[in-house]
């Protein structure tokens, strides 16, 4: 198996030879080597991440709007994008030492003196970015009923970005270590369905709701972080579905999955998959590519995992690949939570490649698939539906942070796509992407997020930066604990 400086080496030299034409809206073309320019897109989305932070609290917001305005709001896991952008930052030569330590010095010291829960060293999910003060109101509607409350997923990108900070500067490793190391992720682990919250609810505990139930989604980077420091069970990662079961009892599902039961750690294991496109994989809830691609920023999942993750992987790619270029023929592709163009926020996926009966679209119209799930008796089950046209599929909704998630493992394809929407005028600015265009319209958003824009500079950290992310998260305690955990694993891919 290569080691990662290997594969990123040879990642670096497709990027170099793979010189794709940038087209713009002038009508010229433009030859310019991909490395040459990821680099630029890397310098312009720190400078977003930049414009967005507080520079007294070092906190940054949710969103910058184009005008330069912010949220008010912040959650954990834009802390923690923040922090691992930094140090992506650095490594690409965008900002230097001093500039690293003294950003990340403010942060941390904001959230050393920021409210948390209990002994559990767990942050809540919202706060005032400009002071560090925990929300009790929602700042875009405060007549909005709302509830202070502990995200375990949140905390755990959170806990990411510490760890980070704690191995890669050393003049902060001590305080970002200590604030790792008082994050309790035992706290939301329910034994009695072996799994962990959604969230907890200190003003209601009775009303946190209960579970996380399925693996291709970005929570199991709690299961990641709870297993590697032993506040997790090594069988809580098998308490998540793969799939629902093949019976009638699950036949809301997308469709019918096929596969076979398989047992870990005394825990039976429903390894079932999904058929896109001829290709068998195993679907996140909603179809989209943060669910499936965002741990592995930071886990090696590809190799830890090869039976599973190595396979998967890839073919959710080019599941998106081929909705967007194939199925839906918007010329685009890239599908995951993101601003709706013309304001506000939608889930955005491959209908068919996730498990949500209600669908997440690709598109604001809403075109869904169902594949139905035959064989059962009375109400249960029902019939597939034929497929939507392409003719079906407008105002469809690509976020470019989708695309670069999918640069490790279809480099040239990313590329290519990159370049489209670059082209897409309003889109690409001095504050890198927006958050998502329309591809009927091509009207961009008029924001930017903070968590995209983070996911946008982790994958070209790794990507250009020899796996600094990976490097610096996924060291040898975490490989002792997690790589028998997840190397044994066996999806139900191969006909």
């Amino acid at each position: 198996m290569r080691s990662w400086v290997g594969r990123m080496a040879a990642l670096a030299a497709l990027l170099t030879i793979a010189c794709a034409p940038v087209a713009h809206a002038g009508g010229g073309q433009q030859h310019q080597q991909p490395q040459q320019q990821l680099r630029e897109d890397a310098a312009r989305t720190w400078a977003s991440l930049t414009a967005m932070t507080d520079a007294t609290s070092g906190l940054p917001a949710d969103s910058l709007n184009a005008d330069g305005t912010t949220s008010v709001q912040t959650s954990t896991t834009n802390i923690g994008a923040y922090l691992w952008s930094a140090v992506a930052a650095r490594r690409l030569g965008i900002i230097g030492d001093r500039e690293l330590v003294a950003r990340l010095s403010r942060t941390i010291t904001t959230l050393e003196h920021m409210e948390r829960y209990g002994d559990t060293g767990q942050y809540y999910n919202w706060y005032d970015h400009t002071t560090g003060a925990k929300l009790t109101a929602w700042p875009p509607d405060p007549s909005q009923e709302f509830h202070p409350i502990l995200s375990s997923v949140d905390n755990g990108w959170l806990a990411v970005g510490l760890r980070i900070v704690q191995r890669a500067v050393p003049q902060l490793s001590r305080r970002a270590g200590t604030l790792y190391d008082a994050m309790n992720f035992g706290f939301y682990y329910r034994p009695d369905v072996n799994r962990v919250l959604f969230h907890y609810r200190p003003d209601d505990p009775a009303a946190s709701p209960c579970c996380y139930d399925t693996l291709v989604s970005e929570s199991r980077i709690v299961d990641y972080l709870g297993i590697s420091r032993g506040q997790l069970p090594p069988k809580e990662y098998y308490g998540r579905w793969r799939t629902f079961p093949d019976t009638c009892d699950y036949s809301f599902q997308e469709q019918k999955p096929t596969g076979t039961t398989r047992t870990y750690y005394g825990i039976p294991v429903y390894e079932g998959a999904y058929t896109y496109n001829n290709t068998k994989l195993v679907p996140s809830w909603g179809g989209s590519m943060f669910e499936a691609l965002m741990p592995d920023l930071f886990v090696p999942e590809e190799q830890w995992g090869p039976r599973s993750w190595g396979l998967n992987h890839p073919r959710t790619v080019q599941a998106q690949i081929h909705h967007g270029l194939v199925d839906a023929g918007y010329g685009l592709w890239g599908f995951s939570p993101s601003n709706t163009p013309e304001g506000g926020y939608g889930a955005y996926g491959v209908d068919a490649a996730g498990m949500d009966p209600n669908g997440n679209p690709s598109n604001e119209d809403g075109t869904l698939v169902d594949h139905g799930f035959p064989g059962c008796d009375g109400s249960g089950g029902r019939p597939a539906q034929p497929d939507p046209p392409a003719s079906a599929y407008r105002n469809g909704v690509v976020t470019p942070h989708a695309a670069f998630l999918a640069l490790r493992y279809a480099p040239q394809q990313t590329v290519q796509d990159l370049a489209k929407l670059r082209a897409i005028p309003g889109m690409y600015d001095r504050w890198g992407f927006r958050d998502s265009v329309n591809t009927t319209t091509l009207q961009p958003s008029g924001s930017y997020l903070s968590l995209d824009q983070g996911m946008i500079m982790a994958a070209l950290g790794n990507a250009l930066g020899g796996d600094v992310l990976r490097q610096a998260f996924a060291q040898r305690p975490e490989a002792a604990a997690l790589r028998p955990v997840i190397g044994q694993e066996q999806f139900s891919l191969i006909p």
